[in-house]
């Protein structure tokens, strides 16, 4: 294992352009749009008034055919997760199995592909990332992927890997420890001067439903040029670092997890990049690791120049419901009582948008520490406060009560009330309680569940106006936890989630009231939200609803939005997302009037989008890109642009 550097300064940094900065020449240099992950382009070719003349003008399979038949029995998943870049007049994206391919933008033909490490059907396997980086140096650019166990660094010319990167091109990521998986991440590395960050998760060794132990998932960076480790970010603070003493009765020495599942964001001016970290292990049942559990549920600003922490703010503490924080940290400048602040803006699946100075991490509005239920178990200790941000208001449904019930027809209301009687229904923050406790309940019934509120894709923000588009859906869960055997010899807790319990629903209905899935837009020189649109038709076409003449009720999945100049656009989702019922997907993708949030334009897609969906300007022409796919159909980046009548 290589050892652990320091850098005292990374060159390019302090010339960096400010993070605000446009996206150059109608590119799409970053997965996020830019290292701030905005998602937003300022292009306005497509707008208000042509819109509806989109039309698809390409169309490039993911999986190359005569690959996939070298490759037997390949099956590449039906979640495309790929966002391409646009550099200089090139795509560049993962393919269904994570290997770099090279694009023509204006008709998606492939230009080089990346070839498998060893011509091998165990080289050849992977799954896609959300993205790439790309960095240059004079003539050298590079374009960094993190696939399966490795860091690649590819010649952005040829598709070939560098030679003097690491071992003939990629660098293990592999975490040395009995307790470490293997390593993986569903996102992508980032560039900050001349370093890469990477971060990710390994999935652990042992089983998290019953064993405390687990390796904690650090964030390291690496030299651009030479594959070298730069520093290493310990998750989970040892002996001398700070929030060493969050972790009581010495827990440090055996939790673990508390990875990054998405996307890593940098003010390359400030030398600090963003990163948010998840749960930690055992998420359900935390008797073991008494404490507020630093960095779990954690946005860190990690200073560039020596990998230690710069600020940080835990979103929650002593974490037993999986409330990771997952989505990108976002930065943009915002104007608040006449004050102009460099922000970042933090959502989780709890529903809350958290928005800080992201130079000192001070709160925007204030965040306050409120009171929560304990929890019913003597073992358990949580946090008797989590904090709550006054301004903005949460994005989604907080809590499940009767109140929040739906309540079409009388008839449904009275099934979603039985639906419940077993469960004890909770605010956000209560606790898990015993399968069938002695008033015979069968769990705690509470929203946003594990699956959150926000999630990788919310959301995107307009530098020209401050607001940000928050994208979510509504998915409850039922916390049950069962006392595990005590000679049970795998068993190294005394308590255990209760697998994955059903939500109710009525014949397959969604118990609540929707919307199910959302967009809100939020003000953020104010904190005020804008408005609130349904994303997605939902399940009106269901038996039980069919004749009601219900407007849009959503979809509950996780579609990723893009903003331009006036307009916002979204698909619904695709059944590769687990979790749903198949009446819940949607096909359609939407164009927003993103000031007031009425649907402009629609059009069915061959399929789910999957991917976050991109704009970009080619030969005069601005294109829009999106991965689409699912379980039964073929994985497709597709493109459109406005009819040749329409064209400029």
């Amino acid at each position: 294992m290589p050892p652990v550097v320091a850098l005292s300064a990374i060159a390019g940094l302090s010339s960096c352009a400010p993070v605000e900065e446009a996206v150059p020449s109608g590119e799409w240099r970053y997965f996020g749009a830019d290292k701030a992950f905005t998602r937003y382009s300022p292009l306005d070719q497509i707008n208000r008034d042509n819109v509806t003349e989109l039309e698809i003008v390409w169309r490039q399979p993911a999986i190359d055919p005569e690959f996939e038949a070298a490759y037997s029995n390949l099956r590449p998943r039906g979640n495309l997760r790929s966002t391409p870049l646009m550099i200089d007049g090139v795509l560049y994206a993962p393919n269904a199995v994570g290997l770099v391919r090279a694009m023509d933008p204006g008709t998606g033909e492939t230009l080089w592909e990346q070839a498998p490490y060893a011509p091998t059907k165990e080289e050849a396997q992977g799954r896609s990332p959300r993205g790439i980086a790309y960095w240059q140096d004079g003539s050298a650019e590079r374009l960094f992927s993190a696939r399966g166990e490795y860091l690649y660094s590819i010649d952005a010319a040829t598709g070939e890997l560098d030679a003097s990167f690491g071992d003939q091109g990629r660098v293990s990521l592999h975490f040395y420890d009995e307790l470490a998986g293997s390593f993986s991440w569903s996102a992508g590395p980032i560039t900050v001067g001349d370093a890469v960050v990477v971060a990710g998760i390994t999935g652990g060794a042992g089983d998290g439903g019953k064993q405390k132990e687990a390796f904690p998932e650090d964030v390291r960076a690496y030299d651009a040029r030479t594959g070298r480790r730069l520093w290493t970010f310990h998750v989970v603070p040892k002996p001398g670092e700070f929030g060493h003493e969050s972790w009581g009765e010495d827990s440090w020495k055996y939790s673990g997890d508390l990875g990054s599942w998405c996307c890593v964001t940098a003010d390359e001016e400030l030398g600090l990049a963003y990163v948010q970290l998840t749960a930690p292990t055992s998420a359900y049942y935390g008797g073991h690791r008494p404490g507020d559990n630093l960095f779990s549920n954690t946005l860190v600003a990690i200073d560039m120049k020596t990998g230690e922490r710069a600020w940080h703010f835990q979103m929650v503490h002593h974490d037993v419901w999986e409330y990771d924080t997952v989505g990108p940290a976002t930065l943009g400048e915002i104007t608040v009582d006449g004050r102009t602040i460099k922000a970042v803006m933090q959502p989780s699946k709890t529903g809350f948008l958290y928005v800080f100075d992201r130079e000192t991490g001070e709160p925007v509005w204030p965040i306050e520490e409120r009171p929560v239920q304990p929890s019913p178990i003597s073992s358990e200790s949580l946090s008797p406060t989590q904090p709550f941000p006054t301004k903005p208001a949460p994005f989604d449904l907080q809590g499940i009560s009767e109140d929040d019930l739906m309540d079409f027809t009388p008839e449904l209301r009275a099934r979603a009330l039985e639906a419940v009687e077993p469960y004890i229904l909770g605010p956000m923050f209560a606790p898990p309680s015993m399968l069938d406790d002695e008033n015979g309940k069968m769990g705690t019934l509470t929203t946003p569940g594990w699956w959150g509120a926000g999630n990788w894709h919310t959301g995107a923000f307009d530098p020209e106006t401050g607001v940000y588009y928050a994208v979510s859906h509504t998915q409850p869960t039922v916390y049950a936890l069962s006392q595990l055997d005590e000679d049970d010899e795998e068993a190294t807790m005394d308590y255990t989630v209760v697998g994955d319990p059903e939500v109710p629903t009525v014949d397959g209905l969604p118990i609540f009231k929707p919307p199910y899935g959302r967009i809100t837009a939020i003000d953020l020189n104010t904190g005020d939200h804008l408005w609130m649109k349904a994303n997605g038709d939902g399940p009106r076409d269901h038996p039980l609803l069919k004749d009601l003449d219900l407007p849009p009720l959503g979809i509950p999945s996780r579609a990723a939005p893009l903003l331009t100049s006036t307009l916002l656009f979204i698909g619904e989702g695709s059944n590769a997302i687990m979790g749903h019922t198949e009446e819940m997907w949607g096909k359609k993708f939407r164009a927003y009037d993103k000031s007031t949030g009425e649907i402009v334009w629609e059009t069915e897609l061959p399929s789910g989008t999957t991917g976050a969906p991109i704009t970009y300007l080619h030969e005069g022409r601005q294109f829009i890109l999106v991965a689409v796919g699912e379980r039964r159909y073929p994985v497709e980046w597709v493109a459109l642009a406005l009819g040749s009548s329409s064209s400029p």
